[in-house]
């Protein structure tokens, strides 16, 4: 019983050393204090002698360093550069850019709560505000959307000129050079109006201040080129794109056929180095109207006029539209939107080296600079295309499911309407609070990779779900095209986000996981720094200072995924509030997730990167826990608005329930089924006991949808609900207030037809018939019948005749 005693006390040793994560020398202290109390108070039994060898052989050599590195930290270094994978040019530029920001703490796999909510949210200036009432709700109010798309297939040119005018291009430009020099959630808040309006427009304004000339200039360009350049990119004199795609390489750059040569040439009469291009481009956004077309290209020096080297890679330039040789004009046609998309091409085109973005200094750094900037910009323009989206299916969809009525009562309170609203609500609330999130840190002077390749990747995706969830609640109403079909264009442009700024399936496959496990682990990027260094006594010394501690990082991560599975998290401290519980399992699921991606590494080694079914339910992982991160975050926000609380619930169930089901599908498709077995022991000690959503908090949120709630205007924030008579959002809220005050009385007057009081065959009708029986008043008529006219209104389609529909 003694003995049992002792290894009880040992065993409560290892898990609160391991949980707490203490260090080498604090393992040592405790375990030597408890052999001295056991052998003092049990005497020098067999047992006990074995556990002192074991102390003696494991921890002396240990904490005695050069023993330690020798015996130990050398083979695994061997292992190590045996099993890592190589990496190409562009993918080490790529892996290297940006920043790490709260990924990196749940990587950690015991995420600071508290240094979460004490993140600075997001928040407009006066001036920022000032513009939204103004220059954008009027250039709103100018947007006709089946104009735009059926008619004319591009912004009119008022619109042009009015875009050009008020600084749209200059969003994110300095105000020395001309610009606004707005904050990237200004910039996000923006395009998110527009985009519930026109995809067209919010396009065609989101591109030069995304990822294009101007990102470039600001952060690369030469003194020359930003004085030149800037000011008139502000002034909308100049319409900028940037040519990176070409049929042969679109996110592997890697494949680039575009090249340059450098050279001696002739430019306005002179004789001047520079570059002999040769390329083909495509999928260009802006190219048929762009004056100055950003240019990306592999450069090569085979007679050495810049230096030693050849090759000297991937690089940026500004050429303008009048360069002899350039061919633009033609346009794609992508998914029957209008903004302007093009090919570019050019063939042994002459350009002065001057011409590249931050002079010869730059040559060869272009890759590093487009993914510096996609780190930001990743973040803001595709996601809030998305999230425009679905605040106008938030607000839309719930107003039509209460107008719209089968079987004598509104749509959206059958269960079958209340699912896809429920998930309506739920994904943008996701959408808006990543969003929100993502643009404060890069607010803060952030350019996270990471995190961004996640907000673009799932806000896309969610638009795509949103889409398809607003078509089913619509039926005929939505798939009728025209002036009045608020969800058409929007439900056949969803597939265009997720193809472009990183392909989706890449992004999830190769680019979440891939990128964030080296950035975003604690110890993966000093090991393989380690690695990397020439002299191999400095790379021991470095390599095992990481790796010591990422094998303790991994002991005490399988501890504490045991403990918490155990005791279902009740354990961690977390903010008090009603969102406790979500704080403490996403906890969990953290340290389950640095266990589960260390025993992958250490299982697959380099081959991980080729595991893309694996990797891409890793990356899963990460990225719901930071989905849920920014929800929990979001909410706390906004005041704890009890109100919302069933939307963040079922936001935050789902997050949960798919980080289950991720950890569920790596363990059952692990190839080693003891190490698979043990991963399930480990992380659902007490089996899976998540599960989507349940139908009565659906029924809750879906509740909150069909009515004129806080929530509901929360949710659609930022749309533009301006009165309006071309506006048919603001026709929708005047039916749907009206609607719900004519309730009572539609009900008087069924109950009436049904005793056979009164008469009709229409519900007009037997309104009528119901005041002329003096069942209702005049005034209580009058407003059913507005409530009845503009219900007819919101749910009518168009129809057109084959003139007007341009058909011969």
């Amino acid at each position: 019983m003694l003995l049992f005693t002792w290894f009880m006390l040992f065993l409560a040793l290892i898990c609160v050393l391991a949980y707490q994560r203490a260090s080498l020398i604090i393992w040592s202290i405790c375990f030597t204090l408890l052999l001295i109390f056991a052998t003092r108070f049990h005497s020098l039994t067999l047992c006990l002698l074995f556990c002192w060898l074991f102390f003696l052989i494991f921890f002396i050599p240990l904490n005695i360093k050069p023993l330690r590195r020798r015996l130990i930290s050398q083979r695994l270094l061997n292992f190590y550069l045996a099993v890592m994978p190589t990496m190409s040019r562009t993918e080490r530029e790529a892996i290297s850019a940006g920043t790490v920001t709260w990924e990196g703490d749940l990587f950690r796999g015991n995420p600071d709560w508290d240094k979460l909510l004490s993140h600075a949210p997001a928040r407009l200036t006066e001036e920022e505000q000032a513009f939204l009432d103004g220059p954008v709700e009027t250039l709103c109010a100018m947007l006709n959307d089946w104009d735009i798309t059926h008619h004319r297939l591009d912004l009119p040119p008022d619109v042009w000129q009015f875009i050009k005018d008020n600084g749209f291009f200059g969003l994110i430009i300095p105000k020395k050079f001309g610009g606004k020099e707005f904050s990237a959630y200004a910039h996000s808040q923006i395009l998110v109006k527009l985009g519930g309006v026109s995809i067209t427009a919010g396009s065609s304004i989101a591109v030069p201040n995304s990822l294009g000339p101007a990102e470039l200039l600001l952060h690369y360009g030469t003194r020359e080129q930003k004085n030149y350049y800037l000011p008139r990119l502000a002034k909308g004199l100049e319409v900028p794109c940037f040519a990176l795609t070409s049929p042969v390489a679109g996110s592997d750059a890697g494949s680039m056929t575009d090249h340059g040569i450098v050279c001696f040439g002739e430019h306005n009469g002179e004789k001047t180095l520079g570059i002999r291009l040769t390329f083909d481009k495509r999928y260009i956004t802006l190219a048929p109207i762009a004056t100055v077309i950003g240019l990306a290209f592999k450069l090569y020096d085979p007679e050495h006029l810049l230096g030693p080297k050849e090759d000297i890679g991937i690089t940026c330039a500004l050429i303008p539209r009048a360069t002899p040789g350039l061919e633009i004009g033609r346009r794609h046609f992508p998914l029957n939107t209008a903004f302007q998309n093009g090919p570019i091409r050019g063939k042994d085109i002459f350009i002065p080296i001057d011409w590249i973005i931050g002079g010869r200094d730059k040559a060869g750094k272009g890759w590093k600079m487009l993914m510096e900037c996609l780190a930001a910009g990743r973040a803001i323009s595709l996601p809030a295309s998305a999230i425009a989206g679905g605040k106008v299916l938030s607000y839309a969809a719930g107003a039509y499911a209460r107008i719209r009525k089968q079987f004598n009562q509104p749509i959206g309170k059958f269960e079958g309407v209340e699912e896809p609203l429920a998930r309506i609500a739920a994904y943008t609330y996701i959408m808006d609070a990543v969003r929100t999130f993502a643009t404060a840190a890069i607010d803060c002077g952030e350019k996270p990779s990471v995190a961004s390749a996640i907000v673009k990747y799932h806000t896309t995706e969610f638009g795509r779900k949103l889409a398809s969830d607003g078509m089913d609640i619509h039926g005929g109403k939505g798939i009728c095209l025209g002036p009045n079909n608020y969800l058409g264009r929007g439900y056949e442009a969803a597939p265009i986000a997720i193809t472009v700024e990183g392909a989706n399936i890449l992004t999830r496959n190769m680019i979440i996981f891939g990128q964030g496990v080296i950035r975003c682990h604690p110890y993966i990027l000093h090991e393989m720094e380690a690695a990397r260094l020439q002299d191999p006594h400095e790379a021991l010394i470095a390599f095992d200072n990481a790796v010591m501690k990422h094998i303790a990082f991994g002991i005490s991560n399988a501890v504490r995924s045991f403990i918490l599975g155990i005791t279902s998290s009740f354990i961690v401290k977390a903010p008090k509030g009603k969102m406790k519980r979500y704080y403490q399992q996403a906890t969990r699921f953290s340290s389950a997730f640095a266990l589960i991606a260390d025993v992958c590494m250490l299982v697959f080694g380099g081959s991980l990167k080729r595991k893309e079914s694996i990797s891409s339910r890793l990356g899963d992982i990460l990225s719901y826990l930071y989905l849920l991160s920014a929800v929990l975050k979001f909410f706390r926000d906004q005041g704890d608005k009890l109100e919302d609380l069933p939307i963040v619930r079922y936001a935050s169930l789902y997050c949960l329930f798919e980080m289950q089901e991720r950890f569920h599908e790596i363990i059952q498709n692990f190839p080693n089924r003891p190490i698979a077995f043990l991963l399930k022991i480990l992380i659902f000690p007490l089996g899976e006991r998540f599960s989507k959503p349940r139908d009565a908090i659906a029924h809750k949120v879906a509740q909150l949808l069909i009515s004129p709630t806080g929530t509901r205007e929360r949710l659609s924030a930022g749309a533009y609900l301006t009165e309006h008579p071309d506006n048919i959002l603001s026709h929708l809220q005047d039916a749907l207030v009206k609607t719900i005050a004519a309730e009572p009385i539609e009900k008087i007057i069924r109950t009436a037809k049904k005793e056979g009081i009164v008469t009709g065959y229409s519900i007009a009708e037997q309104a009528q018939s119901a005041r002329e029986n003096q069942i209702i008043s005049e005034q209580e008529l009058n407003l059913f019948m507005q409530a009845y006219e503009a219900r007819k209104k919101v749910i009518a389609v168009d129809d057109f005749s084959n003139e007007e529909l341009g058909v011969a």
